[in-house]
This record gives structure tokens, sequence and C-alpha cells, in this order.
């Protein structure tokens, strides 16, 4: 082993050796390819994802665990001798600072496979939803119009009227516009001024908007939401610190949801001409963004990793270990961890209802004493034994796959 700078390490590895595998805990570093090449897949492939990728030089891999500091999601092998660049999660500012382009592949890549999993996720678990299309902008309009929730429905008539001038619908936005009593035009906003203050519930931007700028929290909160079934449904609440709207400036797509400020919030804008620079000079800001979009992704993979469990109570089961590992719970034998949420709530989680479907969750703790719920709360006295159970199901669903392909051919 040599050093290749004065933080990071050169490793290598001969054909099929094993360099990370999934499930692996404590994990501190992530690799990029210098030389040979690398096969990288999972136990149980998600939905619209390649069972097994082949990286080569340029390429990386395990910056999720590393930077998100959760359980490893993938297997990596050699295919031939390899040589890697290891990097420790904490000299991720200094891999910037050395090689700026490097990060930003990464940070377009992570974005761009976030949208991919967030689309999947919605897919499966919403029916009829609307891929992200700027001409929804007037439907988006109508929603609102229809909701009597003027504010946003002006923006978004004024949003498609910006955009779209002489669009299909731009008589009928006008016209509404016109009924409101409100400019055709969005009010100016200056983009070179970084800070940005906005009242409670105005729209900071809009879902099928065209994204610009990325956001970061100095003061205040922001509700993310989607319209799903001609609902609006809420899918977070961001907080001071947060960043929001990265996916849109850096993959060159439409906004996959709407944000609102949530009270009065003063925001960072980051636009995409100043981006790659800022992330050059400020290190941490890019730090700080792929961080959160490896904790974005190590939890929608994990959310359509539980998709993929057949069995309703290996679903229960797998999303309470989830949980655990979200919180940083140590898993281990004999290690208790209280969930501090009930039945109905687990049960939610897994799209099943509390009423018709309970008797599943009341079946899986009956056989798994190590589970019991006690008032409101389920309290798991072993995650040792509950992370067996999860790998079981996970098994028994690979298996299950495994027997359905061979029938096929």
């Amino acid at each position: 082993m040599t050093t290749a700078a004065p933080s990071f390490q050169i490793v290598s590895y001969p054909a099929n050796s094993y360099i990370i595998v999934e499930g692996k805990k404590d994990v501190s570093s992530f690799y990029i390819v210098r030389e040979g090449k690398v096969s990288v897949g999972r136990e149980n492939p998600v939905v619209g994802e390649d069972p097994s990728q082949v990286l080569g030089p340029g390429d990386f891999f395990g910056v999720v665990a590393a930077m998100s500091q959760h359980p490893q999601i993938e297997t990596a092998r050699s295919l031939t001798n390899v040589s890697l660049i290891s990097v420790n999660y904490d000299q991720f500012g200094t891999l910037i600072q050395k090689n700026t382009p490097v990060a930003m592949k990464i940070i377009r890549y992570f974005s761009m496979k976030l949208r991919q999993f967030d689309q999947t996720i919605t897919r499966l678990s919403f029916k009829n939803t609307v891929s992200e299309d700027i001409n929804q902008l007037y439907n988006m309009g109508e929603y609102y119009y229809a909701q009597g929730n003027m504010e946003h429905a002006t923006y978004a008539f004024q949003a498609y009227l910006k955009y779209l001038p002489n669009g299909q619908f731009a008589p009928q936005a006008k016209k509404k516009l016109m009924t409101l009593n409100r400019p055709l035009q969005m009010p100016p906003v200056d983009e070179t001024k970084f800070n940005r203050f906005y009242k409670n519930n105005s729209v900071i931007f809009c879902e099928h908007e065209p994204g610009r700028e990325l956001y970061i929290i100095q003061g205040g909160k922001v509700k993310i939401s989607k319209i799903v079934d001609n609902n609006e449904v809420m899918l977070a609440v961001l907080e001071s610190g947060d960043i929001f709207g990265e996916m849109a400036i850096l993959d060159n797509k439409p906004r996959s949801a709407s944000a609102v400020a949530f009270g009065d919030v003063t925001v960072l804008a980051i636009n995409k001409a100043n981006f790659e620079s800022m992330v050059k000079a400020q290190p941490q800001l890019a730090t700080k963004l792929i961080t959160l979009l490896s904790e974005r992704i190590w939890i929608a993979y994990k959310q359509l990793a539980n998709l993929m469990i057949r069995d309703p109570g290996g679903r229960i089961a797998d999303t309470l270990l989830t949980l655990a590992e979200k919180n940083r719970a140590r898993i281990a034998p004999k290690v208790p961890y209280n969930f501090e949420i009930g039945v109905a709530d687990v049960l939610k989680m897994v799209g099943l209802a509390e009423n018709r479907d309970e008797k599943i969750l009341y079946q899986l703790f009956n056989a798994n004493k190590f589970l019991r719920v006690e008032g409101n709360v389920i309290k798991c006295s072993d995650l040792g034994e509950l992370e067996k159970l999860v790998q079981y199901y996970k098994k028994m669903t690979a298996k299950e796959v495994k027997m359905a392909k061979e029938k096929v051919r």
C-alpha cells in the first residue's frame, strides 16, 4: 500500500476479491477506480436497476455507505487486478479541492440515482402519477385554484406563462390571472443576490417548473409536497441547514416536487452558473450536499428493497430494522430498542391498513417474542435477532425470484 497524496491511499486487490460487502457496518471509506474493472451489485436488485454494474477507471463505489455512515447497500468484487484510491468519509473536502471534477461527477450521479429511485418509489406506491413536464404547470394552477389556494394558483399560472408564453393553455392561464386580479408576470427575482426571504406560504418553486437554483435554509422551515392522485402529499418539512432543489440544478430536469415557505424563511440560493465554482471555493458545501444525497439514497434504496420483499410480515420487520439503522442504533445481539411508533404507524409505512392487516403484525410478533407492543409503542428486545429475521426474509425473496426466473426459462 502506497500513498497517492497526503490524504489518500492507493489499495490493490487481485482478481475475484471482495472489496466491499452488502450489509457491512462501520464503513469509513469509499473507492475510486484507478485501474482495472470492478463488478458492483446487490443481493436483491431493486426495480429499474441493473443487477450488476461493471465499473472502470474514474468510476466510484461505496460512497453512499461511507458518507451516510450507514451499512453498505452493495457488494463490490474485482473482475481483474485492480488499483483503487481509498477516500475516508472525512476527507471528501480534500478530494474536492484536489479534484473538483470527480466530486462533481459523484454529485451529478447521485442526483440522477436519487431521482430514479424517487420516481420508482412514487410509481410503485401511488397510482396515476404524472411525470415531470413543464406543460403540467397549468394543471397545477387549476388544482390550487379548485382548492381555493389562490396564492399558489397564481404562482403556477404565472410560471406557465413565463416558460410557455405561447403554450396551449396560455389564453386560459391569462384569463384565470385576470379573474384573480393578478399580474400576468411573476415578480422579478434578482438572481445575483444569494440571500432570499420568503413570507409564510410563499411558493419557492413549483412541481414541473424548470430548476435553476438549489437552496440552503438559513432560518425557518420549508414544506416539500407533490400532487398525487389529485391530492397534495407532504413529503417532508425541512429546517435550518437543510438543502433542497439540488436535483433539478444538477440534472437539468423539471422540479419533481414543490417547495413552500412553512412560516417565514430565509434561504441561500445557488445557481447553475456559480455552483461548481462555489463547490471548489467552499468544499464544506459539497461535503454537506453529498452527505445529504447519500442519506437520501440510502433511505430510498431501503424503501425500494422493502417493496421487493414479498411477505408482508417480512416488510414490517425490514421497516423496523431500517428505522433503527436510520437512527444509528447499534445493531447487535441483545441490544434493545424502542421505536416510538405504534401499530398503525408501521402498517401505514408498508402500505397496509390498520383494521384490515394488523393481524399480520401480531402474527409476526407472536412468532418472534423479541418484538412486542406496549401501549402505543413497538419495542424490540434484541436488534440482532431482528436483523437475522430480516436476512431470512430477504433470502426467501431472492430464492423466490430465482425460481420464478427459472420457470420462465
